[in-house]
């Protein structure tokens, strides 16, 4: 017969059993309450069903986790984000409302309805009298960047995605550390993310000399604006209002050619140097992200008259979640689709939505020559295999893909019939022209289209194209994993 100790004992391992009991209850119930919670939140954000899917996918592959990382990376906040940049947006346009371009709209031009798009889109109209310069490499792009840096007289307004903490980028705040110190006026944006690691002792002497530092949606769960996945991936320079610098470079050793001659990885990227009437439009476009930013908004700088000498035609793109119509994304749809011979087009991280899909092979099997380039060694792990399962459906449909092998490919272009081309930060990929505040140029220019196409034929001889054949010679593993991670393509 048992003791008193023995019951004692027993209930007391009964009851912590129980206590096990309700706890594991009570997580698992939270856990599939957030689950529902979540699912019921992205069912009805109209998200678009393949985001959705994508969305419904995780939460339910991984309870819990799933649920927490769409609250975290698809929260409501992201709608306030969008809100406010509309209308810090406007705010700097009405300061600017009464001012006349010193530029008009060219009259007789067969792609002019791109540009027409472009304007309808952005609300920037295309300007002449415009000299655009192809930096081709990235030691002369750092040269020059840094050299109008240095002989700035009156301002340096940048606006950058990523400010590494290495030899370049420490390089590129001393620069500005140093024209506020010689009373040049100093504005800087960097994404909260994409800068994580800048230097913030070099930030801080920047501010403490009189420059003014600012972050693109700090990461702060107890603030109103804040978003994990909203990210600025612009890449822009002001100097003086007259000269700018703009494309695919950040800053840091990967850019500059540090790192290449070093012998580590480097970029292999495209750059923009502009004069002339669009440095106006950049920007404007520079005042409304720090509008939006610090909350106060400040005029752009006026336009600069044309160019004598400049031959170019541009119109600047800018592009973000807070357009109802992507501009980036309804560019490169339109100029594929409206493409008479030739499409050539590079970008680092290809996961190409559906519209974007079809129109690289409706204009591939109406007999444009169709090309894209993309880097045969990605340096985000996932963006490779899911690029590579669209390849398939690419080549069946008569477009020529070719992966760029000596390093990684980082240049976002695309040029059309010879005859027009955009640089810019975007990618062609569901991010680019869904979440991320982007910047492309559209030039129009028979001489600098032939530079980009000159640029793309000299890179098809590093490359390796993907035929049927090397496709189908792909093992089952490796297609798998493909198909696989294509599913997240949404969500890259």
């Amino acid at each position: 017969m048992p003791n008193d100790s023995d019951c004692v004992t027993y209930l007391a391992a009964e009851s912590a059993i129980m206590i096990h009991v309700k706890i594991t209850s009570i997580i698992w119930f939270t856990v599939y309450a957030l689950d529902v919670y979540a699912i019921v939140l992205a069912v009805t954000r109209g998200q678009g069903v393949e985001r959705t899917l994508a969305w419904l996918f995780a939460i339910i592959a991984f309870p819990g986790a799933g649920a927490v990382a769409y609250l975290l990376l698809a929260n409501p906040s992201v709608r306030r984000a969008k809100k406010r940049k509309r209308v810090s947006a406007a705010a700097v346009r009405a300061l600017i409302a009464s001012r006349t371009k010193a530029s008009k709209s060219p009259q007789r031009l067969l792609d002019e309805s791109i540009l027409n798009l472009a304007t309808s889109l952005t609300g920037l109209a295309p300007s002449e009298g415009n000299s655009v310069e192809l930096l081709i490499e990235d030691y002369q792009a750092f040269e020059q960047i840094e050299g109008a840096l240095k002989g700035a007289k009156r301002s340096i307004w940048a606006e950058y995605y990523i400010i590494r903490r290495d030899v370049t980028g420490d390089r590129f705040l001393d620069i500005l550390l140093a024209k506020v110190r010689e009373g040049v006026e100093v504005r800087l944006i960097y994404d909260a993310v994409g800068s994580v690691g800048i230097d913030a002792k070099r930030l801080k002497a920047i501010r403490a000399a009189g420059g003014e530092v600012e972050a693109f949606l700090p990461i702060n769960p107890l603030r109103r604006r804040w978003s994990v996945h909203l990210r600025n991936h612009r890449k822009m320079i002001i100097v003086d209002g007259e000269i700018a610098f703009t494309g695919g470079m950040n800053v840091g050793d990967e850019y500059s050619g540090r790192a290449r001659r070093k012998g580590k990885t480097y970029f292999h990227d495209t750059h923009l140097k502009l004069q002339g009437t669009a440095v106006g439009d950049l920007s404007q476009t520079f005042a409304e992200d720090w509008s939006f930013a610090t909350g106060d908004p400040i005029a752009p700088i006026p336009h600069p008259a044309p160019l004598e000498s400049g031959s170019s035609i541009v119109t600047v793109v800018p592009s973000g979640p807070d357009q109802e119509h992507n501009a980036n994304g309804m560019v490169y749809f339109a100029g594929i689709a409206f493409a008479r011979e030739r499409v050539y087009l590079s970008s680092p991280y290809f996961i190409p939505d559906e519209p974007t899909l079809r129109a690289l092979i409706s204009a591939a099997m109406r007999g444009v020559d169709v090309r894209v380039m993309a880097p045969a060694r990605c340096d985000v792990a996932l963006v490779g295999p899911a690029a590579r399962s669209y390849f398939p459906s690419l080549v069946r449909g008569g477009v020529r893909v070719f992966e760029y092998q000596p390093s990684m490919l980082h240049a976002k272009m695309m040029v059309v019939d010879g005859t027009w081309g955009i640089v810019g930060s975007a990618n062609v990929d569901i991010r680019s022209f869904l979440l991320n505040f982007e910047l492309g140029t559209l030039v129009f220019d028979p001489a600098f289209a032939a530079l980009l196409e000159k640029r793309f034929i000299s890179d098809l001889e590093n490359s390796i194209e993907v035929t049927a054949e090397a496709l189908a010679q792909r093992s089952f593993p490796s297609r798998l994993l493909d198909g696989a991670i294509r599913l997240l393509s949404p969500l890259l």
